[in-house]
């Protein structure tokens, strides 16, 4: 299916925004407005809109997206596919009317960017709907465990992560969680490879 959406892409431009909360505080530390981009057939670029609050959210949204638009052949290296991970099937489940296969998935190599923990995938179209688990490797020393969700969906007839939560233990900090959420689409006509 990955192989499938790549032969159909076409450029995209959406907007996320990303808030940090530390412990259960109801009020975010930072607000992070990002704009990504992808153009065909592999590249992708993000701009900081806008940030307010502790500046140390702006450099984790920044370090999130520096590896989300690592080039092609780096990004593969993080593919859910045979090459990166084993797979167990765990159940069937619906999503409202849609069947979805839940997987486990266990990484071949402890590396930065890979997961252990479980995928749903729907039974018809074979698109990833969800991932959630532990990092493979720690994204940093400062990191004492994480655990990430990522949502996926059709948004303008492009199938792109719509929601990303990350709760993690920051070594002298405390618990910090980390939410990303799609609040818009740009004109794909607006997208230029000049940026």
């Amino acid at each position: 299916m990955n192989h499938q959406n790549q032969a159909h892409s076409r450029p995209y431009e959406l907007t996320r925004q990303y808030k940090v909360f530390r412990d259960d505080d109801k009020h975010p530390t930072s607000e992070i407005t990002a704009e990504i981009s992808f153009i065909p057939p592999d590249r992708k670029i993000f701009k900081i809109t806008g940030a307010s609050g502790n500046r140390r959210g702006e450099k984790i949204v920044r370090d999130l997206l520096e590896h989300e638009i690592e080039p092609a052949p780096e990004r593969s290296n993080r593919d859910i596919d045979r090459t990166n991970y084993d797979f167990v099937f765990l159940r069937k489940e619906k999503f409202g009317l849609v069947p979805e296969y839940v997987l486990h998935i266990v990484p071949k190599r402890k590396e930065k960017g890979l997961m252990r923990g479980q995928i749903w995938v729907d039974a018809k179209t074979f698109r990833l709907r969800r991932i959630e688990g532990v990092p493979a490797k720690s994204p940093s020393i400062w990191i004492k465990d994480s655990y990430i969700t990522l949502q996926f969906a059709e948004v303008n007839g492009v199938w792109i992560s719509v929601s990303f939560d990350a709760i993690a233990t920051v070594r002298f900090l405390g618990r910090y969680t980390l939410t990303g959420l799609y609040v818009g689409a740009g004109s794909p006509a607006s997208i230029t490879t000049n940026r």
